[in-house]
């Protein structure tokens, strides 16, 4: 019987064991648990702040899309002032080649005493569509500094602005 007491003493005490065994796993698997929820939450935190990334990565591509058009824009805007521009300046240049024909032949004319009103009138004539090409060419220079100058503005607003975002 000292036998069965002893096997009973020894069953009980391995149940024992294994109750705290068991008691254990089961702890661990709490704080196993436990891990795995903080890890899906932290999953969870990257996922949306990937997303976030990816929507703040899609808007600076959108700006800086939106801001290559706006350059663009401007570019073309001051290819075709330097265009007018030059335009403008080859009218002047004309006008003052035959102003100053005109005037070498009233000069020769006037030394001759051949000067007549026909030939004055020739002269002024040249001279006031001088005096237009010039002021024509000095509107397309205006013009051109103008639009260098806004676009030189909105650069500096972009600027404010992608600074105060």
């Amino acid at each position: 019987m000292s036998d069965i007491k002893a096997l009973e003493q020894r069953i009980t005490t391995a149940l024992d064991r294994v109750r705290k065994g068991l008691d254990a796993v089961a702890d661990r698997g709490g704080d196993e648990a436990r891990a795995l929820a903080t890890l899906q939450q932290e999953l969870a935190d990257e996922k949306l702040a990937g997303e976030q990334l990816e929507a703040r990565l899609k808007s600076v591509l959108e700006k800086q899309q939106s801001d290559s058009e706006a350059a663009e824009k401007a570019q073309k805007g001051r290819d075709e002032a330097v265009t007018r521009l030059d335009a403008e300046l080859q009218s002047l240049r004309l006008a003052n080649q035959q102003l100053r024909e005109n005037n070498q032949a009233l000069r020769e004319a006037n030394a001759a005493g051949l000067a007549d009103a026909e030939l004055i009138n020739k002269a002024l004539q040249s001279e006031l569509e001088a005096l237009r090409a010039d002021h024509a060419a000095g509107r397309a220079e205006a013009g051109a500094v103008l639009a260098d100058l806004e676009q030189l503005m909105n650069r500096n607003a972009e600027t404010t602005e992608v600074g105060d975002a």
